[in-house]
């Protein structure tokens, strides 16, 4: 049930006051603002005008409107006082309960291989072994421990299994109206966006607007755009305004400024506090040894040491995910995800609430794929609390979603549904084509959209695209992009005739640019 807008702003206001009265950012404001009432310069009869000053000159406004920005873009508008807690996390039923079922192969999975390999969730490390971790923190990666014996718990194509047997139980035999002719894989009626609502939503990307990643703009010398677009973007850095700095790279970031833009966006500003939590993190991973250390250190093995890119960032890779695992504070997340955080009873205790603990300790299952969400950000950031900083607010603003099963518009659900039904309204020929053969689209791109295209694209085109998700707030972009892509390559994917052909086609993205496959999707298909 919606509200009307005035309850539900108040709702929104009460909530955020809440959220910050328990943040750092309080007690700081708090601290300052004692220091700065013993000013002898302090009238009381003019007190509520000079406190809105001291807000404004001592930089503390903006800190606030950032923070009140960010809670703005992560949490979901307020339901109904009278909705179900349950309805925040996902308002459809059969979604919940699918994600349910999912949650609970998964742990199966996870809790046969401890059997199997008789390893228990999580242990103490003994004294020695802590000092040799602590003194090879830096480079794990020299490390060969053998895992031939573990297995990532589900890979992509798993989740695209369970997601092509989602169906709505209220249409029997997919008696749904407007649906009936859906020929993709996803077979749940959400309503995704048409190219003429795209348009309207990524209007800065459009043909006459100056972009970062398109060379040769037919309006502006890129040269000349560039160097403007460089000179704005040090101006929103040096207001640090977020919500000034998410409006700014839509059109994209200048490399030199993107790691500050990015850090602006998601209001990460790396204080002391920060670094201190960061490193109680660290002496968890040091002194506890779980299950899923494993999983990740096999997962960078299988992925980003093997790629051309991103092998040169394998201990900084490690560092991050191992302390991510052990980071409570991802918990939190699972109040407005669909997904809800595994535990695990202390033994002897099954099912003895408060024998529960939540594992792993932040409720998150790496899977096949985990540690490429991180890859990429290394680029942009070399000082590991920082990094750390940058991929959890990434992760829980925009990744958990593409690996829980929603309703959410940037959920991969629907992500799946904007990508088929684009192909099949702009590509007909095509789309058929391929699912004649047995080389059904979504087979294909599903990899690069839980991905979010990491490890697919060349990493200058991937920050491009990642600076669009940022500025939009969405990940609806990449089902954009992975349509346009089979645009793209459409004459070469006619002739093939069958799957292993079509993913030959489309198996090396690398040299693709992003920028122009969009704008040319959005802004020059025939609608």
């Amino acid at each position: 049930a919606m509200l009307d807008p005035d309850s539900g702003l108040s709702l929104t206001i009460a909530r955020i006051v809440q959220r910050l009265k328990g943040s750092s950012l309080h007690t700081q404001l708090e601290r300052q603002a004692r220091v700065y009432l013993h000013k002898p310069e302090i009238k009381l009869e003019s007190l509520k005008e000079d406190i809105r000053d001291f807000l404004k000159t001592s930089g503390w406004e903006k800190k606030l409107q950032n923070a009140v920005y960010s809670e703005l873009n992560v949490f979901p508008s307020p339901c109904h006082p009278a909705a179900p807690p349950e309805h925040m996390k996902e308002p459809l039923a059969y979604m919940r309960k699918a994600q349910g079922s999912w949650e609970k192969r998964i742990l199966k999975s996870l809790n046969s291989m401890c059997t199997e390999l008789n390893i228990p969730l999580a242990q103490k490390r003994p004294v020695n072994e802590q000092k040799e971790l602590l003194n090879k923190w830096n480079e794990m990666g020299t490390d060969e421990p053998d895992l031939s014996l573990f297995r990532p718990v589900y890979a992509p194509k798993d989740f695209l299994e369970v997601l092509m047997n989602l169906r709505n139980p209220n249409y029997e035999n997919g008696e749904q109206p407007s649906f009936r002719n859906h020929l993709g894989l996803i077979q749940v009626p959400l309503k995704v966006k048409d190219i003429p609502e795209l348009k309207e939503d990524f209007s800065e990307l459009g043909l006459n607007i100056g972009q970062l990643g398109i060379d040769d703009s037919a309006h502006v010398p890129p040269e000349f755009f560039e160097n403007e677009h460089v000179r704005v973007g040090q101006k929103v850095l040096a207001e640090q305004d977020s919500a000034a700095a998410q409006q700014y790279v839509r059109q994209g970031c200048p490399t030199a400024l993107r790691a500050d833009l990015w850090a602006l966006i998601l209001n990460i500003s790396n204080q002391p506090e920060d670094i201190l939590y960061y490193e109680q993190l660290k002496s968890n991973v040091i002194q506890h040894d779980l299950l899923v250390d494993s999983l990740i250190y096999k997962d960078v093995k299988l992925t980003a040491s093997n790629d051309d890119y991103y092998f040169v960032f394998e201990d900084y890779l490690y560092q991050v995910l191992l302390c991510f695992s052990r980071d409570t504070s991802v918990l939190e997340h699972f109040s407005y995800s669909s997904a809800t955080p595994p535990k695990s009873y202390i033994r002897g205790k099954l099912g003895v609430e408060e024998y529960a603990v939540f594992y792993p300790p932040n409720g998150v299952i790496p899977f096949h794929g985990f540690s490429m969400y991180v890859a990429p950000l290394c680029f942009l950031y070399h000082e590991p609390s920082k990094l750390y900083q940058i991929f959890r607010e990434m992760y829980v603003r925009f990744f958990f979603r593409l690996h829980s099963i929603s309703s959410h518009p940037s959920g991969i659900v629907s992500l799946c549904l904007l990508f088929e039904t684009l192909l099949q309204t702009h590509l007909p020929q095509l789309f058929y084509h391929l699912r004649e053969i047995g080389a059904q689209p979504l087979r294909i791109s599903f990899k690069w959209m839980v991905r979010a295209f990491s490890g697919y694209l060349a990493t200058d085109q991937l920050l491009l695209l990642w600076d669009r998700i940022l500025g939009y707030n969405s990940l609806e972009i990449l089902a954009v992009l992975a349509a346009a892509v089979f645009a793209f390559r459409a004459v070469n994917l006619m002739e093939v005739t069958s799957l292993a052909a079509a993913e030959a086609v489309l198996a090396d993205l690398s040299t693709l640019k992003v920028m122009p496959l969009l704008q040319i999707f959005l802004f020059a298909t025939v609608t």
